[in-house]
């Protein structure tokens, strides 16, 4: 790789150094060491395209031997650890299963009613298959008997607050590496992605509690391309039951050729549609941020976007005219940048 190949990997990570630097203090560090160092960077530099970005080095170094204390014990680890890390990397993917996301997605699966069959493009581990499970309050209100997963939400505009939870008669996922909660090391590589920082304990303690819920009652995970499996998924739907596509934080991992033909695929299928993703992956939900991802997701049903919502849960702004922008101050984006710079989400 030539100089100025390793400089554009250097600056995705320089990039990364103010995108973390609330949330992680400890990642924002480690990238500034990375993007500082020239071996770690023709390290990163062997590995393929779409590997190389700060969330999967950072979560691969924590899977394999916890967080490192600085750059100079980063350097040490890569360097001596080089052929288990570079395996971890080629392996694992940033598949952050954030079950708070369900606070938004509960308000537009409301609006659909009835029995509902869960279909989960991009599922990683499923937690986002189990509204029904969870309990919610939005600005104080409470929603459901309580859980061990109880999700807090504030709100603006007229968010259609249920009065309860979804029937939920089917759970169905589809993953190029699907995870499962009742293995050892996936439970430890979904633990792994979580940064550490201020909110680091809250979200590990809601992702054990929601891997338990999976654990007890686990989802159907069929692996493979979203387009290509869909219809196997669908297939499993039980008669009588509606059928809902639903997806979070996925498009911008998907080549746009295949984004393409999986909206247009949805679009043609007797199915409901949500979607939560960054402005413009889903056609028609506002002004696509560079790389996919900005602050805010768009929640969308059936391609309309009705509401902005923070990346990880926790907030719901719906919207009164379908048009998109900025969520509050305090949305927690969770990005990262890839080795081209373009801005990236863990998911």
């Amino acid at each position: 790789m030539t100089d100025q190949e390793l400089e554009r990997l250097a600056q995705g990570y320089r990039a990364f150094v103010s995108e973390a630097a609330v949330e992680s203090p400890v990642y924002s560090g480690l990238a500034a060491a990375v993007a500082g160092d020239r071996d770690v960077l023709r390290f990163l530099a062997g590995l393929p395209p779409g590997r190389r970005q700060p969330t999967l080095l950072f979560a691969a170094l924590r899977f394999l031997g916890g967080v490192p204390a600085d750059g100079a014990a980063l350097h040490e680890r890569v360097l001596s650890d080089s052929q288990r890390l570079d395996a971890t990397m080629r392996a694992r993917a940033t598949q952050t299963n954030e079950p708070a996301r369900c606070a938004a997605l509960l308000p537009a699966l409301a609006t659909i009613g009835g029995s509902l069959a869960l279909v989960e493009v991009g599922t990683s581990a499923g937690l986002c298959l189990y509204p029904d499970r969870y309990s919610y309050e939005y600005d104080g209100r409470p929603v459901g008997p309580r859980q061990d997963v109880h999700l807090r939400c504030t709100t603006s505009g007229p968010v259609p607050l249920p009065s309860g939870l979804p029937q939920v008669v089917a759970r169905i996922g589809i993953d190029l590496n699907p995870l499962d909660v009742t293995d050892p090391d996936d439970r430890a590589w979904l633990r792994a992605l979580v940064w550490p920082g201020p909110v680091e304990s809250e979200r590990l303690q809601r992702l054990d509690a929601a891997a338990a819920v999976a654990a007890l009652d686990p989802p159907v995970l069929l692996a493979g391309d979203l387009v290509e499996r869909l219809p196997a998924a669908l297939a499993l739907v039980p008669a009588g039951a509606t059928p809902v596509v639903l997806h979070t934080a996925v498009l911008p991992y998907v080549p746009e050729d295949r984004r393409t033909a999986f909206v247009e695929q949805v679009r043609g299928l007797p199915v409901r549609w949500v979607a939560q993703e960054g402005a413009g992956m889903v056609p028609g939900t506002g002004r696509q941020f560079r790389g996919g991802w900005g602050p805010y997701f768009v929640l969308s049903i059936d391609g309309r976007p009705v509401a902005r919502t923070a990346p990880h849960g926790g907030r719901i702004d719906w919207l009164d005219e379908g048009s998109p922008g900025p969520v509050r101050p305090g949305a927690d984006p969770d990005r990262s940048r890839g080795s081209s710079g373009r801005t990236r989400s863990p998911r």
